[in-house]
């Protein structure tokens, strides 16, 4: 007879059949691959589009992954590597640059980036009275106390300082026979802040003290007092009499010369003027 057919064997520890599916869990799915897209536009803060802005791409690493530009509707569209966390930076000229963190997973990223423009700062130097000063030396400095602008005043006046970022700053200015002056203010984005800065004092007095004959007494003191009788300063006169106080506010002064006796002359200081007066001692010479 013939023998009996042969059993099926059984399956070894762990051994699975043909059928058998494997699934993985859907939190282990594997990542998206390259080419998910991060896109949008960039626009002014009004919503006008920025065209030809340069767009790049980096990692946490600080690598770059991904570049382009945005069209002439501001339009732009870059690839990146798969899921995570990237930083996208903006830039055109004229405006101030914008970075954004953006998180990619499976699905394209809409992305608005809003680019301020570059800032101006525009004024006048002049005296309490309106009096324009040229040649002025106008600074600009950041909180940090940092130059980030400077220029020169012109013969009306005026100075202009471009391209600046939007934030706090201090204005400072100064000119010869001037007192310098500094104001703090605020640049805008995108558009000119006006701030004129006015320079105060800074006179000049100079003269020379002479003997009754003309000659020019060297080493005579030269005292300034104050309307109030203060000593502002005191010098003693060079070798062809002269003397000279500086940095002075407008106002009335008193200036007397040692001699015999002492004389003592009242007279009117302008601001940021230059005023000249000629001391004659009280003896012979």
């Amino acid at each position: 007879p013939p023998p009996p057919p042969a059993e099926p064997a059984e399956p070894g520890p762990g051994a699975l059949a043909d059928t058998t599916e494997v699934r993985l869990p859907a939190s282990r799915a594997p990542h998206a691959g390259p080419g998910v897209p991060v896109c949008g536009s960039v626009q002014h803060p009004d919503g006008s589009p920025v065209p030809r802005a340069a767009l790049t791409l980096i990692d946490i690493a600080g690598q770059q992954v991904g570049r382009g530009a945005s069209g002439e509707d501001g339009r732009y569209a870059l690839a990146t590597p798969g899921i995570g966390s990237y930083v996208l930076i903006a830039a055109a000229g004229g405006h101030q640059p914008q970075a954004v963190t953006v998180t990619v997973a499976e699905r394209p990223v809409e992305l608005d980036v809003v680019l301020g423009g570059a800032g101006r700062l525009a004024g006048r130097v002049v005296t309490a009275d309106g009096t324009p000063v040229a040649g002025a030396s106008v600074t600009l400095t950041d909180v940090r106390g940092e130059v980030v602008a400077h220029a020169r005043s012109e013969h009306d006046g005026a100075y202009v300082l471009d391209d600046l970022v939007a934030g706090e700053y201090t204005l400072a200015a100064s000119a010869t026979a001037f007192r310098p002056a500094a104001l703090p203010l605020t640049v805008q984005a995108a558009r000119e802040t006006r701030q004129d800065i006015e320079l105060a004092g800074g006179a000049v007095l100079r003269g020379t003290v002479r003997a009754r004959g003309g000659r020019p007494v060297e080493d005579a003191r030269v005292t300034l007092l104050d309307a109030a009788g203060n000593v502002v300063d005191s010098l003693t006169t060079e070798a062809d009499g002269s003397f000279r106080f500086v940095d002075l506010s407008s106002g009335e002064y008193t200036v007397i010369a040692a001699g015999y006796p002492p004389v003592a002359t009242v007279l009117q200081v302008a601001g940021g003027g230059r005023t000249e007066r000629d001391l004659l001692l009280g003896h012979e010479d």
